[in-house]
């Protein structure tokens, strides 16, 4: 059972990956209606081990029979623990079988990769309880005896890992609440950046801005945190599914003289021309979203809007808001700049900007 997290990752962190997976789901949406879709074929690796899976718990089978025949008489004192230990066997190899078909006929056919990396994630550990048990079950012919020195073991180690249950838990509500998932832009403690993997005891990030950038670019390091944290600690969420997105501003300072008219005008034809009808159905999820709240009065406009704002240093800040997806803000602040200062700068007589010692 192999770690998924950088396909997973890489998968989540790339908008045309994303996007190519949404045309796909869709696709395969229409087909289910249609009733015309295939089921998948089975990966050939996967027939390869529940081939050896039937072929081992074969030879097991065999084994077991032979200990019932009486053949092994000279080491009857060894017997038992060898029918436990091949019965044991069998179970882990059922065990094991099961959890490779349900990868196939179940979690392979989820529709997004968040949901299969979480099913794995489920998986494996259901599989390590499972077979833990079945370990114990062998070694352990008193059952009584091992639940309690299993007990006063669990309670030796409780003590001993707090953090790290903690984290456990953290996981368990990772899972069950979703305050982020894998691929999500978050921000939680000092830490920014996109989630790359969710184990079981913590999250791995990989950085976002940070000391040494001054943007939204990545810096090139990863930020692992204990999944305790999410416990304690308020999430921020750039990547929530039902809006994707956040409000971003672009701001100039201009003087008191300048054509403020002229000046939004500009900044807004600019933003629109970069956003195009995106934002107007970005708005309408906002504000659909905004209608069932408490809070649904606010008002948001559905295109870029300009106001003015009075600036201490004696100069007026004209102000673009916008909607943008968080992984793109960077690359779309950058081009937007260019744009509007290329026009405003082409009329100094409309647009008067901080020069020289007058700022």
């Amino acid at each position: 059972m192999t770690d998924p997290s950088p396909s997973v990752a890489n998968s989540a962190l790339d908008p045309a990956k994303a996007q190519d997976e949404q045309v796909q789901r869709a696709m395969r949406q229409r087909s289910r209606d249609c009733g015309d879709e295939k089921p998948p074929a089975v990966p050939r690796r996967h027939k390869f081990w529940l081939g050896t899976y039937a072929l081992a718990l074969i030879v097991l089978a065999v084994v077991f029979y032979l200990l019932r025949l009486h053949y092994f008489d000279f080491a009857a004192r060894y017997v038992p623990l060898l029918r436990r230990a091949s019965v044991g066997a069998m179970a882990i190899v059922l065990t094991l079988a099961a959890a490779r078909l349900a990868r196939v006929y179940a979690i392979e056919r989820a529709e997004t990769a968040v949901t299969r990396y979480n099913l794995r994630r489920i998986l494996r550990l259901v599989v390590y309880v499972v077979l833990a048990s079945i370990v114990v079950s062998v070694l352990f012919a008193n059952w009584y005896a091992a639940a309690a020195s299993l007990g006063l073991i669990s309670l030796v180690l409780g003590f001993a890992l707090q953090t790290p249950i903690t984290s456990f838990i953290g996981w368990i509500y990772i899972l069950a609440r979703e305050p982020y998932r894998v691929g999500d832009r978050i921000s939680i403690g000092e830490a920014t950046g996109d989630v790359i993997d969710v184990t079981y005891l913590d999250t791995t990030l990989w950085e976002v801005g940070g000391p040494y950038v001054s943007t939204d670019h990545p810096s090139g390091r990863l930020v692992k945190f204990p999944n305790a944290n999410v416990l304690t600690s308020a999430i921020y969420n750039y990547s929530w599914p039902v809006f994707p997105y956040i409000w971003n501003e672009i701001s100039f300072q201009v003087g008191y003289d300048s054509d403020f008219e002229f000046v939004g005008r500009v900044m807004r034809e600019a933003a629109e021309a970069e956003l195009g009808e995106a934002m107007i159905e970005r708005v309408q999820v906002f504000r659909d979203i905004l209608a069932s709240t408490p809070v649904d009065q606010v008002q948001v406009h559905e295109r870029p809007s300009v106001l003015f704002r009075v600036n201490a240093n004696t100069w007026i800040d004209a102000i673009v808001r916008y909607v943008v997806d968080p992984k793109q803000a960077g690359s779309v602040k950058s081009r937007l700049i260019a744009a509007m200062l290329q026009r405003l700068n082409a009329e100094p007589e409309r647009v008067r900007f901080p020069k020289g010692d007058s700022r």
